[in-house]
């Protein structure tokens, strides 16, 4: 088993560094779900919230957010990116989520896809919140990393 990254010798913490990393294009992409009540569903369905869609204003809350990761995540580097999309797709079950994050850079996005996720998964619930106060943020992994040393595909 590897050991965690973000420890010296000594074991005290500290950011890894990448100086003598080769900058490479790296592509990570991420998933998430938001279940959610037949009712709450009809609502998203009908666009009936009174705050706007709350899927595009999560759409845009999880490219914001991608953007501030290294400000969220304490030892995460501060990337360039090179694109961030994130898909928002009303189910039967509530909201399936999806993040890519692209760079080109010494290190990877994997971090960025994940925060574009989960914050549009909170987005998502605070502005459903006033018709379901139950709803679920669930799901929320890694599914691609591409690039750097080493490649990762979920099963």
């Amino acid at each position: 088993m590897s050991e965690l990254s973000h420890f010296d010798t000594s074991g005290r913490v500290s950011m890894v560094d990448v100086t003598a990393k080769e900058s490479t294009t790296r592509r990570a992409v991420a998933a998430g779900r938001v279940l959610m009540n037949a009712a709450t569903i009809e609502t998203l369905r009908n666009v009936a919230s009174p705050k706007g869609n709350p899927l595009e204003i999560a759409r845009i809350a999880g490219i914001m957010a991608a953007k501030r990761t290294s400000e969220l995540i304490p030892l995460c580097h501060q990337i360039n990116l090179s694109k961030v999309n994130v898909t928002a797709e009303l189910t039967d079950s509530g909201v399936d989520l999806t993040a890519e994050a692209i760079t080109n850079a010494q290190t990877g996005v994997e971090m960025e896809a994940l925060t574009a996720v989960s914050v549009a998964a909170l987005t998502i619930y605070d502005m459903c919140k006033a018709v379901q106060r139950d709803i679920v943020i669930t799901d929320i992994r890694l599914l691609e990393k591409c690039g750097g040393k080493s490649n990762f595909v979920a099963e």
